[in-house]
């Protein structure tokens, strides 16, 4: 009996010593959050991935001067950064080795060698509930009087956890470009006279003539982050007027018209318009 008696009184001992006490009630936040931690590390439980940070890299040598980078939403999605990945190694090599050939052809002509240049840096164009749009800037400077600035873009499903293209929205594109055509028409004409002073008069010149947007880059923005309320169309030097004049962004907000040639399923990331 008194060996009973002695484990039972260590048994209400450790029972004790579990209990809450009016020092340590049980509805403790600090203790209970301490334990939640420790039965995690037990269980083998990892810690949260620490929040993806912005990604730049730049070399400069005597043939190429190169740099990348993307931000942070697209560090996060692990398609993305393999994507870019490949894209990096793959446009830093050709670049290289361009430029290679390009000094050693003026070393034999016995002309200056001036390195060449290629930086690529994609940004948030839009980061809403269903999309996540990135437009990409590249220059590329090859040795003569001036470089080229191109763009791109690359829209992720969030939902569907899978890269898209803005084309792959629409019912057809031919039915985009007729709900956006003349809108964009008039907005580009009026960016071309504010950059020329005087209106634009169409003529023999391409210059005053519009553009088909289709073949540009077509970039979704969101101005609230809650859903794409424009498609900008990005047009580089060139394209629209006289490389002076530089890039055009032409704003094309989302109406009726450009909701009717969105597919039904993508319609619940855009906003305005009727349905």
């Amino acid at each position: 009996m008194r060996g009973g008696g002695i484990a039972l009184g260590a048994a209400a001992l450790g029972l004790a010593a579990c209990a809450p006490s009016a020092e340590q009630p049980a509805g403790n936040a600090t203790a209970n959050a301490a334990a939640s931690r420790f039965a995690d590390r037990m269980a083998g439980t990892p810690p949260p991935a620490p929040p993806a940070k912005p990604f730049a890299t730049s070399e400069k040598t005597d043939f190429l001067d190169y740099g990348y980078a993307y931000p942070a939403q697209a560090a996060a999605i692990p398609f993305l950064v393999a994507k870019f990945e490949k894209a990096m190694a793959a446009s830093k090599a050709d670049a290289l080795k361009m430029a290679k050939e390009d000094s050693a052809s003026a070393k034999q002509s016995g002309y200056p060698f001036r390195a060449h240049s290629l930086d690529t840096k994609w940004a948030v164009a839009a980061d809403t509930p269903r999309f996540l749009a990135l437009k990409s800037e590249t220059y590329v400077y090859t040795g003569g009087a001036h470089g080229m600035t191109a763009y791109d873009v690359i829209l992720w499903d969030k939902p569907r956890q899978r890269e898209t293209s803005v084309k792959a929205l629409m019912t057809s594109p031919q039915a985009f470009a007729a709900a956006i055509r003349d809108r964009f028409c008039a907005t580009l004409d009026a960016q071309r006279a504010e950059k020329r002073g005087a209106p634009v008069v169409r003529g023999d010149d391409d210059f005053t003539q519009c553009i088909d947007p289709m073949e540009q880059a077509l970039v979704p923005t969101s101005r609230d982050g809650k859903a794409i309320d424009a498609i900008t169309v990005v047009v580089g030097p060139y394209s629209a007027g006289p490389y002076a004049e530089g890039t055009y962004e032409v704003p094309v907000p989302v109406d009726a018209a450009m909701r009717r040639a969105i597919k039904t399923e993508y319609q619940d990331g855009f906003a305005g318009g009727e349905q």
